[in-house]
């Protein structure tokens, strides 16, 4: 198959791309950002007459955390709608039958029943931090299944838990908790450092997904026949959770992050920071009922993540 993965160079594409490079069976079309704007609908459309991909993996979209949404809510839910109704349409006019679009768990209400299943969807209020990129990623999912209905193809979508692994951000005020703390483990081991000072108590859990385990789910669910994807979802509820079914406490996070690190020193907790959602963990239940459950341990996920940042690290070094 011809297949294009629209976002190879973030982290999840990335891992994906790999993984079908590894298969070897298949034909792989990259665009760069700088190559292919997937906000223009004019250059999108001319791509894919262009190219004519049998199938469409999009895992592009514009991310950030915390501060980023709240900064950039405007761009963040304009980019990612453009992007979605772009390259979803185009593929549809250009022949593609099969595409698989990339979401995240943010699409559920901030309080909704733990673990979170997928028929909690459009069933409450969403965090407001995030509100902007979780309607964007929820219309991602509603285009796919409406263009299910209307013209017959088969574009499903797969919403991850928090992901981690190589290719990740490891910015020290916009990466995500995981990548966040084995940078400042990594950076108090290295100088000394007697405390590493977490925010709030450490009692709020978080699951983690390998960005690994999440290329191969994706391609997983994109190769499931058409009566064996739909023995399990529904036309307007067809999306499919992924992530490992369970969670730990970022006391525990930070604990597993300081042993990877090497750091010694103490952990405390600043009980004057906020905690945030206490939990947050996918039902997965769907997809393992299909055959697939995620394979890779945290411990030994973070230690290879860690190896991969050590690596950049020191390719930024010899660069300088």
């Amino acid at each position: 198959m011809k297949i294009y993965v629209a976002g190879h160079r973030g982290m999840v594409g990335g891992a994906i791309l790999r993984r079908l490079e590894a298969r070897g069976t298949d034909t792989l079309v990259t665009r760069t950002s700088a190559e292919l704007d997937l906000t223009d609908q004019a250059a999108v459309r001319a791509f894919f007459r262009e190219e004519r991909p049998d199938a469409v993996i999009l895992a592009a979209a514009r991310v950030g955390g915390i501060q980023a949404n709240n900064t950039y809510p405007a761009q963040f839910i304009h980019e990612n709608l453009m992007i979605e109704c772009n390259v979803i349409h185009e593929a549809y006019a250009s022949g593609v039958t099969r595409l698989l679009q990339l979401g995240s768990s943010c699409i559920y209400p901030k309080e909704a029943p733990q673990p979170m299943a997928e028929d909690a969807l459009l069933t409450g209020t969403l965090e407001p931090t995030n509100e902007p990129y979780a309607i964007a990623k929820i219309a991602g999912i509603k285009l796919c299944e409406s263009y299910n209905r209307q013209y017959g193809v088969d574009y499903r979508s797969v919403m991850p838990t928090n992901l981690y692994g190589p290719g990740d951000n490891f910015h020290p005020e916009n990466s995500h908790v995981l990548p966040a703390l084995i940078r400042r483990f990594h950076e108090a081991a290295r100088e000394g450092r007697e405390e590493v000072v977490i925010w709030g108590t450490g009692t709020p859990r978080r699951e983690f997904l390998h960005v690994d385990d999440m290329a191969e789910a994706s391609l997983f669910v994109m190769d499931l026949d058409q009566a064996t994807y739909a023995r399990e979802t529904r036309p307007m509820l067809s999306h499919i959770n992924v992530g490992t079914g369970s969670d730990v406490t970022i006391r525990e996070l930070a604990e597993t992050v300081a042993r990877v690190t090497g750091y010694e020193g103490r952990l405390s907790f600043d009980t004057t920071k906020p905690d945030g959602t206490m939990r947050k963990l996918m039902d997965v239940s769907r997809l393992a009922r299909l055959g697939w459950t995620a394979s890779i341990g945290l411990e030994e996920g973070i230690r290879g993540t860690y190896d991969w940042f050590l690596e950049q690290d020191a390719e930024s070094l010899r660069a300088k």
